[in-house]
């Protein structure tokens, strides 16, 4: 009877194949992440795109409703930032509107169903948030609703279990940003490090960028 061999023990310390081709998503404290925030690189390219994230679309910027008292809070003090169309747009719409349908979730009014309200131009024609404007003015010490400043990055919440998943948004406008990424070798969570750590803490972050130095070996 010929000796039974034993396979060698396998070994569960790390992945053996390239983490990307067998995990989709991570989980970083309670929030699901897109693999894709550490395979996809990111840099974003006004003068390619001048800010087109900010016209483009069929809804304004998604807003948590913590922002929702923010905004009635800063408006005066953002008002003077603004362009007389998005002042208008406003008065008549109000600070944020609430999307059609189940989410119940809440966005920013539009001008004509295309520029956010909250948009102004720069002298080149580059799109710029005047809520950012008032921001850096020192007019307020909010900076902008935390998903224009999480973009690419969208995070969608599932009420019942409170989940939140953070995944890449892929939009062809963003085509600059994506080759100027690969070039500059930045992945997608490190282009919104600030962001993430506005929105869930210095710990979350280093919790994220420890894993990834443990999946990359």
């Amino acid at each position: 009877m010929a000796e039974r061999v034993e396979p060698p023990p396998l070994d569960h310390s790390r992945p053996s194949k390239p983490f990307s081709t067998i995990l989709k998503m991570l989980i970083v404290q309670d929030k699901l992440i897109s693999t894709e925030l550490l395979t996809e690189q990111f840099l974003c390219q006004l003068n390619a795109c001048k800010g087109a994230c900010c016209w483009e679309g069929d809804f304004g910027a998604p807003l948590e409703k913590e922002e929702l008292e923010t905004l009635e809070n800063i408006y005066p003090s953002v008002k003077p930032f603004l362009r007389k169309e998005g002042i208008e747009a406003i008065d008549e719409q109000g600070l944020f509107v609430q999307y059609e349908g189940d989410s119940g979730e809440y966005g920013t009014p539009l001008i004509n169903d295309r520029d956010c309200a909250y948009l102004t131009y720069e002298k080149n024609g580059t799109a710029k948030c005047g809520i950012e404007k008032a921001f850096e003015a020192g007019a307020t010490g909010f900076r902008k609703p935390i998903s224009c400043h999480l973009y690419p990055v969208r995070v969608s919440k599932n009420e019942k279990t409170g989940f939140e998943a953070l995944n890449f948004d892929r939009w062809d406008i963003c085509s600059a940003a994506c080759t100027a990424g690969k070039k500059a070798n930045l992945p997608v969570y490190k282009f919104v490090k600030n962001a993430l750590v506005r929105k869930y803490g210095e710990a979350f972050y280093e919790e994220l960028e420890a894993m990834v130095e443990w999946l990359n070996g």
